[in-house]
């Protein structure tokens, strides 16, 4: 078996907690899985998180958020090698993602908070960490990052498995990965994800989630709310782009009630992943569904609906969909280290393929 071990770890827009996970890989492929987990943050951690979101909060807050966010990173980095059996110096990386708390890419800026020389400490593991800041500054969006990773797991599939290929994550914000028949990548925020429902959610019932879909399953699209949604001029824009977590508002359906409400953003997700299709070089042949959202019923049906080809949970072809994110950054860390690249023009419009992350020796 050839590869090293890696442990990958994200704590994505949601803020809902931190998903670590193991693999064999090299810098250019996958050769093993190993276990996977999740920790949820605390309900209090979590509100003081998105406090920061914007980066507005005190600048010693936002420092506080930093260390507490860079020890529960520690403590799954331990608790995952506990599961696998493994010691740390059997770990060649961690990849280390961080929390976004602010993406403008048109102003040269992303924030990811999260100390990678102390996770190193930490964890007696080497850390790469700020995977973002060469793309945005060489005139990227600084993502989605993601897209070299599932081309990777793509090379593993079944030929029944026809390309072009999307792969689609729905976490807080909505990404997807356009794979052609080459092996071409096309990769790029659709809009929102699971942000606007989930706040919709905590706002309405006192949940993080729709759970289910239950709430926007009792609910009524308003059709006119909806367009108003969809005339927002990001749909416009053309491919790559990338969004904040805070692009989009949902002051639009305020007056609805708590059930319609959830309907019409639930909605709003799945026909603003649906407009992607306009943008790809070629349909898409099967569509494979990662992140949060993949466990809502109300938006996978949507998607079947909306979306002109078999949807699935990636789940279905035995990928782990609640860890590909955290997979992904291990993968990453490995091609940093190697000097290969993250992104892409066709996947950030970085200008030219760019590498990235920043190493800190334990």
């Amino acid at each position: 078996m050839t590869g090293v071990w890696a442990i990958g770890l994200m704590s994505g827009t949601s803020g809902d907690g931190v998903d670590a996970a193991l693999i064999r890989a090299d810098a250019t492929h996958i050769h093993e899985f190993g276990p996977a987990l999740g920790r949820p943050y605390e309900p209090a951690f979590r509100a003081r998180l998105k406090a920061c979101y914007g980066g507005k909060a005190p600048a010693e807050e936002i420092a506080a958020i930093e260390r507490e966010l860079t020890r529960l990173h520690a403590e799954a980095v331990h608790q995952l090698l506990a599961q696998a059996g493994m010691k740390p110096a059997e770990i060649h990386v961690v990849g280390f993602h961080g929390q976004t708390i602010l993406h403008a890419p048109k102003e040269r800026r992303t924030w990811q908070i999260g100390d990678g020389a102390e996770l190193a400490r930490a964890t007696g593991i080497d850390v790469v960490n700020d995977f973002r800041s060469a793309d945005v500054a060489a005139g990227g969006q600084g993502a989605p990052l993601v897209p070299i990773f599932h081309l990777a797991l793509a090379d593993m599939l079944p030929k029944e498995v026809k390309r072009p290929l999307a792969v689609l994550n729905i976490g807080g914000v909505a990404n997807v990965t356009w794979i052609g028949r080459d092996g071409s990548l096309l990769a790029f925020d659709t809009g929102p994800g699971n942000a606007l429902i989930d706040d919709w959610a905590q706002r309405h019932k006192g949940e993080p989630v729709d759970l289910g879909g239950a709430l926007a399953k009792a609910g009524r699209i308003d059709e006119d709310v909806l367009a108003q949604l969809l005339s927002h001029p990001f749909f416009d824009q053309k491919a790559p782009k990338s969004l904040d977590r805070n692009a989009f508002h949902s002051t639009m359906v305020d007056h609805l009630s708590a059930a319609d409400g959830a309907a019409t953003l639930t909605a709003f997700t799945a026909a603003s992943i649906a407009r992607a299709i306009y943008l790809f070089p070629e349909p898409a042949q099967n569509w494979l569904i990662c992140g949060g959202g993949r466990h809502n019923p109300v938006l996978m049906e949507a998607l079947e609906e909306r979306l002109d080809a078999p949807v699935r949970s990636v789940d279905d072809i035995n990928w782990n969909g609640d860890a590909l994110e955290a997979q992904a950054f291990a993968y990453l860390a490995l091609r940093s280290l190697a000097g290969l690249p993250l992104s892409f023009p066709t996947t950030t419009a970085v200008p030219q393929p760019m590498t990235g992350g920043k190493l800190h020796r334990a």
